[in-house]
Protein backbone atom coordinates (compact mmCIF):
# COMPACT_ATOMS: atom_id res chain seq x y z
CA UNK A 1 0.00 0.00 0.00
CA UNK A 2 1.19 2.97 -1.42
CA UNK A 3 1.27 6.00 1.56
CA UNK A 4 -0.73 9.44 0.89
CA UNK A 5 1.09 12.22 -0.15
CA UNK A 6 -0.72 14.52 1.53
CA UNK A 7 1.70 15.40 4.99
CA UNK A 8 -2.00 14.73 7.55
CA UNK A 9 -3.39 11.58 6.07
CA UNK A 10 0.60 10.64 5.68
CA UNK A 11 0.95 11.37 9.31
CA UNK A 12 -2.44 9.20 9.86
CA UNK A 13 -1.43 6.68 8.06
CA UNK A 14 2.22 6.03 9.53
CA UNK A 15 0.76 5.93 13.10
CA UNK A 16 -2.01 3.01 11.85
CA UNK A 17 1.13 1.26 10.19
CA UNK A 18 2.68 1.82 13.44
CA UNK A 19 -0.12 0.36 15.45
CA UNK A 20 -0.36 -2.58 13.27
CA UNK A 21 3.58 -3.46 13.75
CA UNK A 22 2.81 -3.46 17.41
CA UNK A 23 -0.02 -5.65 17.58
CA UNK A 24 1.91 -8.08 15.72
CA UNK A 25 4.78 -8.10 17.69
CA UNK A 26 2.98 -8.44 20.87
CA UNK A 27 0.44 -10.87 19.76
CA UNK A 28 3.09 -12.98 17.87
CA UNK A 29 6.60 -11.63 17.44
CA UNK A 30 6.80 -11.09 22.23
CA UNK A 31 5.81 -14.62 22.73
CA UNK A 32 7.41 -16.37 19.84
CA UNK A 33 10.74 -14.89 20.83
CA UNK A 34 10.03 -15.81 24.57
CA UNK A 35 9.84 -19.19 24.04
CA UNK A 36 12.75 -19.31 21.77
CA UNK A 37 14.77 -17.78 25.26
CA UNK A 38 12.92 -20.73 27.16
CA UNK A 39 14.16 -23.39 24.70
CA UNK A 40 17.73 -22.16 24.72
CA UNK A 41 18.20 -21.64 27.98
CA UNK A 42 16.37 -25.18 28.45
CA UNK A 43 18.52 -26.78 26.96
CA UNK A 44 22.20 -24.47 28.46
CA UNK A 45 20.79 -25.42 31.54
CA UNK A 46 20.59 -29.14 31.48
CA UNK A 47 24.12 -29.15 29.66
CA UNK A 48 25.36 -27.08 32.59
CA UNK A 49 23.82 -29.06 35.16
CA UNK A 50 25.29 -32.06 33.12
CA UNK A 51 28.78 -30.84 33.28
CA UNK A 52 28.53 -29.85 36.90
CA UNK A 53 27.47 -33.32 37.68
CA UNK A 54 30.34 -34.58 35.99
CA UNK A 55 33.02 -32.15 37.55
CA UNK A 56 31.60 -33.80 41.15
CA UNK A 57 31.83 -37.32 39.70
CA UNK A 58 35.63 -35.97 38.56
CA UNK A 59 36.83 -34.50 42.15
CA UNK A 60 35.85 -37.62 44.28
CA UNK A 61 36.97 -40.08 41.99
CA UNK A 62 39.28 -42.45 43.94
CA UNK A 63 38.82 -39.70 47.17
CA UNK A 64 35.22 -40.58 48.37
CA UNK A 65 35.91 -38.76 51.39
CA UNK A 66 35.86 -35.50 49.53
CA UNK A 67 32.45 -35.64 49.35
CA UNK A 68 32.00 -35.35 53.06
CA UNK A 69 33.65 -31.76 52.27
CA UNK A 70 32.38 -30.59 48.75
CA UNK A 71 28.71 -31.57 49.61
CA UNK A 72 28.09 -30.09 53.24
CA UNK A 73 29.84 -27.12 51.80
CA UNK A 74 27.88 -26.16 48.70
CA UNK A 75 24.62 -27.14 50.67
CA UNK A 76 25.63 -24.39 53.15
CA UNK A 77 26.62 -22.13 50.64
CA UNK A 78 23.29 -23.02 48.58
CA UNK A 79 21.07 -22.66 51.83
CA UNK A 80 22.50 -19.53 52.72
CA UNK A 81 22.22 -17.81 48.87
CA UNK A 82 18.44 -19.03 49.15
CA UNK A 83 17.44 -17.62 52.55
CA UNK A 84 19.59 -14.07 51.68
CA UNK A 85 19.03 -13.33 48.47
CA UNK A 86 17.20 -15.72 46.36
CA UNK A 87 13.66 -16.60 48.14
CA UNK A 88 11.00 -17.90 45.64
CA UNK A 89 13.28 -19.93 43.99
CA UNK A 90 13.20 -22.71 46.39
CA UNK A 91 12.69 -26.30 45.57
CA UNK A 92 11.16 -27.72 42.09
CA UNK A 93 9.49 -24.47 41.28
CA UNK A 94 6.19 -26.32 40.01
CA UNK A 95 4.30 -25.65 43.60
CA UNK A 96 5.12 -21.46 42.99
CA UNK A 97 3.44 -21.98 39.83
CA UNK A 98 1.01 -23.54 41.03
CA UNK A 99 0.15 -20.83 43.32
CA UNK A 100 0.70 -18.31 40.96
CA UNK A 101 -2.22 -19.48 38.96
CA UNK A 102 -4.64 -20.31 41.51
CA UNK A 103 -4.18 -18.68 44.59
CA UNK A 104 -5.73 -15.43 44.96
CA UNK A 105 -4.67 -12.64 43.06
CA UNK A 106 -1.47 -10.60 44.20
CA UNK A 107 1.41 -8.38 42.87
CA UNK A 108 3.48 -9.39 45.38
CA UNK A 109 3.31 -12.79 45.26
CA UNK A 110 4.31 -12.38 41.79
CA UNK A 111 7.44 -10.13 42.54
CA UNK A 112 8.30 -13.12 45.39
CA UNK A 113 7.90 -16.05 43.23
CA UNK A 114 9.32 -14.84 39.24
CA UNK A 115 11.66 -12.36 37.86
CA UNK A 116 15.10 -12.22 37.18
CA UNK A 117 16.00 -12.48 40.86
CA UNK A 118 14.43 -15.74 40.81
CA UNK A 119 15.40 -16.82 37.78
CA UNK A 120 19.08 -15.90 38.52
CA UNK A 121 18.83 -17.69 41.21
CA UNK A 122 17.17 -20.96 39.61
CA UNK A 123 20.08 -21.23 37.82
CA UNK A 124 23.00 -20.52 39.66
CA UNK A 125 21.91 -22.10 43.41
CA UNK A 126 20.79 -25.33 41.25
CA UNK A 127 23.95 -25.94 39.76
CA UNK A 128 25.69 -25.73 43.48
CA UNK A 129 23.34 -28.68 44.08
CA UNK A 130 24.05 -30.53 40.87
CA UNK A 131 27.90 -29.42 41.44
CA UNK A 132 27.69 -30.91 45.18
CA UNK A 133 26.15 -34.44 44.28
CA UNK A 134 22.72 -33.54 45.57
CA UNK A 135 20.18 -35.99 44.57
CA UNK A 136 17.89 -33.30 42.59
CA UNK A 137 16.82 -32.95 38.87
CA UNK A 138 16.91 -30.14 36.78
CA UNK A 139 13.09 -30.79 35.01
CA UNK A 140 10.93 -29.16 37.92
CA UNK A 141 13.24 -25.90 37.94
CA UNK A 142 13.57 -25.61 34.20
CA UNK A 143 9.30 -25.59 34.05
CA UNK A 144 9.28 -22.69 37.14
CA UNK A 145 12.03 -21.04 34.56
CA UNK A 146 10.01 -21.35 31.72
CA UNK A 147 6.86 -19.97 33.25
CA UNK A 148 9.34 -16.78 34.82
CA UNK A 149 10.59 -16.22 31.61
CA UNK A 150 7.32 -16.15 29.69
CA UNK A 151 5.63 -14.07 32.47
CA UNK A 152 8.08 -11.65 32.40
CA UNK A 153 6.33 -10.91 28.62
CA UNK A 154 3.58 -9.49 30.18
CA UNK A 155 5.41 -5.86 30.99
CA UNK A 156 5.00 -5.12 27.42
CA UNK A 157 1.83 -5.68 26.87
CA UNK A 158 -0.24 -2.11 27.87
CA UNK A 159 -3.44 -4.05 29.39
CA UNK A 160 -2.19 -7.09 31.20
CA UNK A 161 -4.55 -8.49 33.03
CA UNK A 162 -5.25 -12.19 34.91
CA UNK A 163 -5.86 -13.91 31.95
CA UNK A 164 -3.17 -12.84 29.85
CA UNK A 165 -0.63 -13.60 33.04
CA UNK A 166 -2.09 -16.89 33.11
CA UNK A 167 -1.64 -17.88 29.33
CA UNK A 168 2.05 -16.72 29.73
CA UNK A 169 2.33 -18.79 32.49
CA UNK A 170 1.02 -22.20 31.64
CA UNK A 171 2.94 -21.69 28.38
CA UNK A 172 6.41 -20.99 29.30
CA UNK A 173 5.62 -24.08 32.33
CA UNK A 174 4.44 -25.91 29.02
CA UNK A 175 7.39 -25.13 26.68
CA UNK A 176 9.84 -25.77 30.44
CA UNK A 177 9.22 -29.10 30.24
CA UNK A 178 8.51 -29.56 26.97
CA UNK A 179 12.32 -28.66 26.00
CA UNK A 180 13.76 -30.48 29.34
CA UNK A 181 12.44 -33.65 28.30
CA UNK A 182 11.97 -33.02 24.63
CA UNK A 183 8.57 -34.02 24.98
CA UNK A 184 6.29 -31.61 23.30
CA UNK A 185 2.92 -33.66 23.90
CA UNK A 186 3.84 -34.18 27.70
CA UNK A 187 4.32 -30.66 28.36
CA UNK A 188 0.62 -30.05 26.74
CA UNK A 189 -0.59 -32.56 28.84
CA UNK A 190 1.50 -31.58 32.02
CA UNK A 191 -0.10 -27.78 32.12
CA UNK A 192 -3.99 -28.90 32.00
CA UNK A 193 -3.79 -31.98 34.23
CA UNK A 194 -1.30 -30.42 36.91
CA UNK A 195 -1.24 -27.01 36.80
CA UNK A 196 -4.49 -26.07 35.64
CA UNK A 197 -7.07 -28.52 35.63
CA UNK A 198 -9.47 -26.51 33.84
CA UNK A 199 -10.98 -26.65 29.89
CA UNK A 200 -10.03 -22.95 29.33
CA UNK A 201 -6.16 -24.30 28.82
CA UNK A 202 -6.92 -26.80 26.42
CA UNK A 203 -7.78 -24.18 23.94
CA UNK A 204 -4.67 -21.94 24.64
CA UNK A 205 -3.30 -21.15 21.48
CA UNK A 206 -0.17 -19.27 23.29
CA UNK A 207 0.53 -22.45 25.48
CA UNK A 208 0.50 -24.75 22.01
CA UNK A 209 2.56 -22.30 20.36
CA UNK A 210 5.42 -21.66 22.93
CA UNK A 211 5.85 -25.76 23.17
CA UNK A 212 6.52 -25.61 19.28
CA UNK A 213 9.12 -22.77 19.53
CA UNK A 214 10.41 -23.84 22.37
CA UNK A 215 10.57 -27.56 21.17
CA UNK A 216 12.16 -26.04 17.91
CA UNK A 217 15.24 -24.56 19.75
CA UNK A 218 15.85 -27.85 21.44
CA UNK A 219 15.76 -29.85 18.40
CA UNK A 220 18.12 -27.00 16.78
CA UNK A 221 20.58 -27.30 19.76
CA UNK A 222 20.07 -30.86 21.09
CA UNK A 223 18.72 -32.76 18.06
CA UNK A 224 15.60 -35.07 17.93
CA UNK A 225 16.89 -37.04 20.58
CA UNK A 226 14.93 -39.72 23.61
CA UNK A 227 15.75 -38.88 26.43
CA UNK A 228 16.13 -42.52 28.26
CA UNK A 229 17.20 -43.99 24.80
CA UNK A 230 15.01 -46.78 22.36
CA UNK A 231 13.32 -49.26 24.66
CA UNK A 232 12.85 -52.73 23.13
CA UNK A 233 9.63 -53.73 23.81
CA UNK A 234 7.84 -56.92 24.07
CA UNK A 235 5.90 -57.76 20.51
CA UNK A 236 3.35 -59.94 22.28
CA UNK A 237 1.91 -59.02 25.95
CA UNK A 238 -0.17 -61.41 27.38
CA UNK A 239 -2.82 -62.12 29.93
CA UNK A 240 -0.14 -63.01 32.11
CA UNK A 241 1.11 -59.35 32.11
CA UNK A 242 -1.78 -57.94 34.25
CA UNK A 243 0.04 -59.37 37.50
CA UNK A 244 3.61 -56.94 36.87
CA UNK A 245 1.03 -54.13 36.21
CA UNK A 246 -0.62 -54.57 39.44
CA UNK A 247 2.63 -55.06 41.58
CA UNK A 248 4.10 -52.26 40.22
CA UNK A 249 1.13 -50.11 40.40
CA UNK A 250 1.03 -51.65 44.32
CA UNK A 251 4.79 -50.80 44.90
CA UNK A 252 5.13 -47.16 43.36
CA UNK A 253 1.82 -45.86 44.56
CA UNK A 254 2.87 -46.96 47.99
CA UNK A 255 6.58 -45.71 48.05
CA UNK A 256 4.93 -42.27 46.16
CA UNK A 257 2.72 -42.07 48.88
CA UNK A 258 5.56 -42.45 51.39
CA UNK A 259 7.55 -39.92 49.61
CA UNK A 260 4.90 -36.88 49.79
CA UNK A 261 4.45 -38.21 53.84
CA UNK A 262 8.13 -37.54 54.54
CA UNK A 263 8.22 -34.20 52.57
CA UNK A 264 4.94 -33.25 53.97
CA UNK A 265 4.46 -34.34 57.42
CA UNK A 266 8.50 -34.17 58.35
CA UNK A 267 7.62 -32.87 61.72
CA UNK A 268 6.68 -36.17 62.94
CA UNK A 269 9.60 -37.67 62.14
CA UNK A 270 12.33 -35.52 62.24
CA UNK A 271 14.38 -35.54 65.52
CA UNK A 272 13.20 -32.42 67.50
CA UNK A 273 16.87 -31.40 68.04
CA UNK A 274 17.12 -31.16 64.15
CA UNK A 275 13.88 -29.29 63.65
CA UNK A 276 15.62 -26.79 66.05
CA UNK A 277 18.18 -25.89 63.83
CA UNK A 278 16.51 -25.92 60.87
CA UNK A 279 14.56 -22.62 62.39
CA UNK A 280 16.98 -21.47 64.43
CA UNK A 281 20.80 -23.17 63.09
CA UNK A 282 19.90 -23.43 59.59
CA UNK A 283 23.56 -23.45 58.54
CA UNK A 284 24.07 -26.34 60.81
CA UNK A 285 21.04 -27.75 59.51
CA UNK A 286 22.15 -27.33 55.83
CA UNK A 287 25.48 -28.80 56.84
CA UNK A 288 23.66 -32.14 58.54
CA UNK A 289 22.09 -32.63 55.05
CA UNK A 290 24.79 -32.11 53.11
CA UNK A 291 27.09 -35.36 55.41
CA UNK A 292 23.70 -37.26 55.16
CA UNK A 293 23.34 -36.94 51.47
CA UNK A 294 27.48 -37.96 51.49
CA UNK A 295 27.24 -40.69 53.77
CA UNK A 296 24.33 -41.83 51.24
CA UNK A 297 26.68 -41.46 48.21
CA UNK A 298 29.65 -43.10 50.10
CA UNK A 299 27.39 -46.34 51.67
CA UNK A 300 26.73 -46.70 48.08
CA UNK A 301 29.60 -46.69 46.26
CA UNK A 302 28.20 -43.56 44.65
CA UNK A 303 24.64 -45.06 43.44
CA UNK A 304 22.42 -41.80 45.26
CA UNK A 305 24.33 -39.12 43.91
CA UNK A 306 23.10 -36.92 40.98
CA UNK A 307 19.62 -36.92 39.64
CA UNK A 308 19.55 -40.36 39.09
CA UNK A 309 19.43 -39.88 35.38
CA UNK A 310 22.41 -41.82 34.31
CA UNK A 311 21.60 -45.00 36.71
CA UNK A 312 18.05 -45.11 35.32
CA UNK A 313 19.08 -45.39 31.76
CA UNK A 314 22.09 -47.42 32.26
CA UNK A 315 19.80 -50.05 33.80
CA UNK A 316 17.04 -49.61 31.00
CA UNK A 317 19.73 -50.57 28.07
CA UNK A 318 21.22 -53.11 30.09
CA UNK A 319 24.97 -52.10 30.32
CA UNK A 320 24.74 -51.49 34.51
CA UNK A 321 22.65 -53.06 36.67
CA UNK A 322 21.35 -51.33 40.30
CA UNK A 323 21.52 -52.29 43.57
CA UNK A 324 18.79 -54.48 44.84
CA UNK A 325 18.55 -51.51 47.54
CA UNK A 326 18.88 -48.65 45.25
CA UNK A 327 15.02 -47.64 45.08
CA UNK A 328 15.31 -47.25 49.31
CA UNK A 329 18.57 -45.90 49.28
CA UNK A 330 17.76 -43.26 46.35
CA UNK A 331 14.35 -42.34 47.76
CA UNK A 332 16.29 -41.59 50.88
CA UNK A 333 18.41 -39.33 49.40
CA UNK A 334 16.38 -37.70 47.61
CA UNK A 335 13.81 -36.71 50.63
CA UNK A 336 16.82 -35.33 52.27
CA UNK A 337 18.31 -33.54 49.54
CA UNK A 338 15.13 -31.98 48.98
CA UNK A 339 14.47 -31.16 52.69
CA UNK A 340 17.57 -29.02 52.31
CA UNK A 341 15.19 -26.04 50.68
CA UNK A 342 18.42 -25.23 47.57
CA UNK A 343 16.42 -25.29 44.09
CA UNK A 344 15.96 -28.68 42.84
CA UNK A 345 13.70 -30.49 41.10
CA UNK A 346 12.16 -34.47 41.29
CA UNK A 347 11.39 -35.70 37.85
CA UNK A 348 14.36 -37.63 37.00
CA UNK A 349 15.30 -38.94 40.57
CA UNK A 350 11.37 -39.84 40.78
CA UNK A 351 11.96 -41.76 37.50
CA UNK A 352 15.38 -43.22 38.42
CA UNK A 353 13.59 -44.61 41.82
CA UNK A 354 11.15 -46.39 39.44
CA UNK A 355 13.90 -47.66 37.64
CA UNK A 356 14.88 -49.18 40.53
CA UNK A 357 11.37 -50.89 41.64
CA UNK A 358 11.39 -52.38 38.55
CA UNK A 359 14.34 -54.56 39.63
CA UNK A 360 12.14 -55.96 42.39
CA UNK A 361 9.13 -56.64 40.31
CA UNK A 362 11.82 -58.87 37.58
CA UNK A 363 12.25 -60.47 40.80
CA UNK A 364 9.08 -61.76 41.09
CA UNK A 365 8.27 -62.00 37.51
CA UNK A 366 11.92 -63.11 35.32
CA UNK A 367 10.02 -64.15 32.54
CA UNK A 368 8.98 -60.24 31.93
CA UNK A 369 11.59 -58.05 30.00
CA UNK A 370 13.57 -55.80 32.26
CA UNK A 371 12.94 -52.57 30.10
CA UNK A 372 9.73 -53.44 29.75
CA UNK A 373 9.08 -53.19 33.92
CA UNK A 374 11.09 -49.98 34.04
CA UNK A 375 8.67 -47.88 31.73
CA UNK A 376 5.83 -49.22 34.38
CA UNK A 377 7.38 -48.44 37.19
CA UNK A 378 9.10 -45.55 36.25
CA UNK A 379 5.72 -44.11 34.88
CA UNK A 380 3.88 -45.67 38.57
CA UNK A 381 6.02 -43.72 40.48
CA UNK A 382 5.79 -40.87 39.12
CA UNK A 383 2.07 -41.03 38.81
CA UNK A 384 2.58 -41.54 42.47
CA UNK A 385 4.11 -38.74 43.49
CA UNK A 386 2.42 -36.41 41.45
CA UNK A 387 -1.11 -37.68 41.07
CA UNK A 388 -1.20 -36.93 37.55
CA UNK A 389 -1.80 -40.10 35.73
CA UNK A 390 -1.83 -38.38 32.18
CA UNK A 391 1.54 -36.38 32.74
CA UNK A 392 3.56 -39.51 34.48
CA UNK A 393 2.33 -42.05 31.73
CA UNK A 394 3.00 -39.58 28.12
CA UNK A 395 6.30 -38.20 29.81
CA UNK A 396 8.01 -41.88 29.60
CA UNK A 397 5.82 -42.73 26.09
CA UNK A 398 7.83 -40.22 24.69
CA UNK A 399 10.97 -40.90 26.93
CA UNK A 400 11.36 -43.97 25.66
CA UNK A 401 9.63 -44.85 22.35
CA UNK A 402 7.40 -46.91 24.29
CA UNK A 403 4.04 -46.78 22.12
CA UNK A 404 4.05 -50.81 22.46
CA UNK A 405 3.03 -50.37 26.14
CA UNK A 406 0.40 -48.01 25.77
CA UNK A 407 -2.17 -49.51 28.02
CA UNK A 408 -0.13 -51.58 30.24
CA UNK A 409 1.30 -47.74 31.28
CA UNK A 410 -1.92 -46.13 31.15
CA UNK A 411 -2.83 -48.95 33.92
CA UNK A 412 -0.13 -48.71 36.19
CA UNK A 413 -0.64 -44.66 36.02
CA UNK A 414 -4.23 -44.67 36.98
CA UNK A 415 -3.67 -47.04 39.60
CA UNK A 416 -0.37 -45.94 41.21
CA UNK A 417 -2.01 -42.41 41.65
CA UNK A 418 -5.13 -44.15 42.99
CA UNK A 419 -3.09 -45.63 45.80
CA UNK A 420 -1.04 -42.92 46.42
CA UNK A 421 -4.19 -40.58 46.89
CA UNK A 422 -5.37 -43.00 49.57
CA UNK A 423 -2.55 -41.85 51.73
CA UNK A 424 -1.17 -38.90 50.77
CA UNK A 425 -2.29 -35.39 48.93
CA UNK A 426 -0.63 -34.54 45.76
CA UNK A 427 2.74 -33.38 46.42
CA UNK A 428 2.95 -29.74 44.18
CA UNK A 429 -0.89 -28.73 45.00
CA UNK A 430 0.12 -28.97 49.02
CA UNK A 431 3.50 -27.75 48.67
CA UNK A 432 1.90 -24.79 46.57
CA UNK A 433 -0.87 -24.27 49.54
CA UNK A 434 1.03 -24.41 52.49
CA UNK A 435 3.80 -22.26 51.47
CA UNK A 436 2.05 -19.83 48.91
CA UNK A 437 -1.24 -19.56 49.47
CA UNK A 438 -2.79 -16.97 51.94
CA UNK A 439 -4.06 -18.83 55.02
CA UNK A 440 -7.35 -17.89 54.33
CA UNK A 441 -7.94 -19.28 50.87
CA UNK A 442 -9.61 -22.42 50.00
CA UNK A 443 -7.20 -24.21 47.81
CA UNK A 444 -7.75 -27.59 45.86
CA UNK A 445 -5.10 -29.55 47.68
CA UNK A 446 -5.72 -31.22 51.21
CA UNK A 447 -3.81 -29.29 54.17
CA UNK A 448 -0.69 -30.02 55.26
CA UNK A 449 1.75 -28.79 58.37
CA UNK A 450 2.60 -25.17 58.36
CA UNK A 451 6.06 -24.82 56.96
CA UNK A 452 8.70 -21.96 57.09
CA UNK A 453 6.89 -19.29 54.45
CA UNK A 454 10.41 -17.04 54.24
CA UNK A 455 13.93 -17.79 53.71
CA UNK A 456 12.35 -21.00 51.87
CA UNK A 457 14.88 -22.96 53.29
CA UNK A 458 12.29 -25.64 54.78
CA UNK A 459 11.13 -29.35 53.10
CA UNK A 460 7.83 -28.30 52.15
CA UNK A 461 10.25 -25.38 49.85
Amino acid sequence: MTPPTDPTRGRAWARLAKGRGRRLFLQFGLPWGAALVVGLVAVLYAESSAAASRLFVGWIAGRAWLAFLITPALTMLGVALTRRWFSGSEGSGIPQVIAALHAPRDETLMKRLFGPRVILGKLFVSLLGFLGGMSVGREGPTVHLGAAIMAETRRFYPHAGPRLERQLLLAGAAAGLSAAFNTPLAGIIFAIEELARDFESRTNGTMITAVVFAGLTSLALAGNYLYFGQMGVPQHIGIAFVLPVVVSALLCGLLGAAFNGALLHWDSWMPARLQAWRSRKPMVYAMVVGLTVAALGVATEGETWGSGYDQARHLLEGTAPLSQGYAVTKWASLVVSYMAGMPGGLFSPSLSIGAGLAQWVHAAFDWAQLPALIALCMTGYLAAVTQSPLTAFVIVMEMTDGGGLVIPMMATALLASRISAAFAPPLYEAMAQRNYFPKQASPRAAPGPTGDRAGGAGPDA
